[in-house]
């Protein structure tokens, strides 16, 4: 049996170039091309496609959100995001939103045929780019999280009232101690972070933390 696909894309040059590609394949048959999330979303009942190359940004739903409601509905259905590298933190987004795979639209047309058959295989296809991205960011957060973890309990306390927004003079009122004192775990809390400010601090305590 073929693998079907769906497409949903606003750009109307990208998603005929898409089909078109489509077409000239024996092992995959394009079922549905749509420029919008909202009209995918109404048909893919009775098309119910092995795989849906959805772009990120689209007019009214985003590709995202589109994902995101209807992966849980329809568990079989293999979602790819297929769009331009140019917010990488939205690759998290699509993935907890339960994207399995994720190409980029500059790949060639040989790589977007091998990412469907191998996000049909139960693979979880990825640009070089996306996959690179991905492997820093947990690098980073390891690293973020060991550093986290050599503070004290109140070299804590404070760094978590500074990711909340409070002052020093705030600080200190709520650990009971002087403002004086709060500098001090603060310098302790840069020297241990490697830091130089307020918000690189803040966001290694928060890196750590997701």
């Amino acid at each position: 049996m073929p693998i079907y696909v769906a497409i949903i894309e606003d750009d109307k040059t990208i998603r005929e170039g898409i089909a078109e590609l489509i077409s000239a394949q024996k092992e995959i048959e394009l079922i549905g091309s749509f420029e919008d999330a909202e009209s995918f979303m109404k048909d893919i009942e009775k098309l119910r496609p092995d795989v849906a190359l959805i772009d990120i940004e689209l007019p009214g739903h985003s590709g995202i959100s589109c994902v995101q409601y209807l992966k849980p509905r329809y568990p079989g259905v293999q979602f790819m995001m297929f769009t331009v590298f140019n917010n990488p933190n939205r690759t998290f987004d699509a993935l907890f939103a339960g994207a399995t795979g994720y190409i980029l639209k500059s790949e060639p047309s040989d790589k977007i045929i091998e990412a469907i058959k191998e996000i049909h295989k139960g693979n979880s296809p990825m640009s070089p780019q996306i996959a690179r991205f991905v492997v820093d960011h947990f690098n980073r957060q390891n690293k973020s999280s060991a550093h986290i973890e050599s503070l004290s309990p109140r070299e804590r306390e404070v760094l978590a009232y500074l990711s909340r927004g409070f002052v020093y003079k705030e600080i200190a009122d709520k650990m009971t101690i002087s403002v004086d004192t709060v500098r001090s775990f603060i310098r302790k809390i840069y020297e241990k972070l490697h830091v130089h400010n307020r918000t690189e601090a803040i966001n290694k305590f928060r890196e750590g933390q997701s």
